[in-house]
C-alpha cells in the first residue's frame, strides 16, 4: 500500500509569507501649494550682550513685516586661543594665554516679503556684529 500525502496549500505557520510593497506616501497637497522660501540670517559678535540686542533688532523688524520668523539659535561659541612667552628671549616657562570668544546666532526667516527684505538691509546694527544673509 502506498501513502499518499496531503498537499496543503497554506504555509505552515511561521512559514514566509508574500508580503506586497507597501503603497507610496501621498504628498498632501499642502506641501505642494506651498512653496516656501526661507531667508536665513546669521549673526556673530564678540560680545554676546551686543549679539542679543542685534537679533531682538533683527526679530522686532521681522514681526513688523508679519513674518514667521524662527530664532534667535544660539550656535556654538567658537573660541581661538592664544598662546604667547611672557618674555622675549629666557623665562620659556613664564607664558600668557589669551582667547577670543565669537559668539553666533541663527535667526530663520520663512516666506519673507520684498518689504521686509528691504527694511532689512535698511537696519542700522551696532559696529562688531557680523551678518551672513542666505536665501534657502
Amino acid at each position: 500500500m502506498a501513502t499518499e500525502k496531503k498537499v496543503t496549500k497554506n504555509p505552515p505557520a511561521g512559514g514566509h509569507k508574500s508580503k506586497k510593497a507597501p503603497a507610496p506616501k501621498k504628498a498632501s497637497a499642502k506641501a505642494k501649494d506651498d512653496v516656501q522660501s526661507m531667508l536665513r540670517i546669521r549673526v556673530r559678535a564678540y560680545e554676546n550682550k551686543i549679539l542679543d540686542v542685534s537679533t531682538k533688532q533683527i526679530i522686532d523688524t521681522a514681526l513688523r513685516y508679519d513674518a514667521k520668523v524662527r530664532g534667535p539659535i544660539p550656535l556654538p561659541t567658537e573660541i581661538k586661543r592664544y598662546t604667547v612667552n611672557r618674555a622675549s628671549f629666557v623665562y620659556k616657562d613664564a607664558r600668557e594665554q589669551f582667547e577670543m570668544r565669537v559668539h553666533k546666532r541663527l535667526v530663520d526667516i520663512v516666506n519673507p516679503n520684498a518689504k521686509l527684505i528691504e527694511a532689512l538691509t535698511n537696519l542700522s546694527l551696532p559696529t562688531g556684529i557680523d551678518i551672513d544673509i542666505k536665501m534657502v
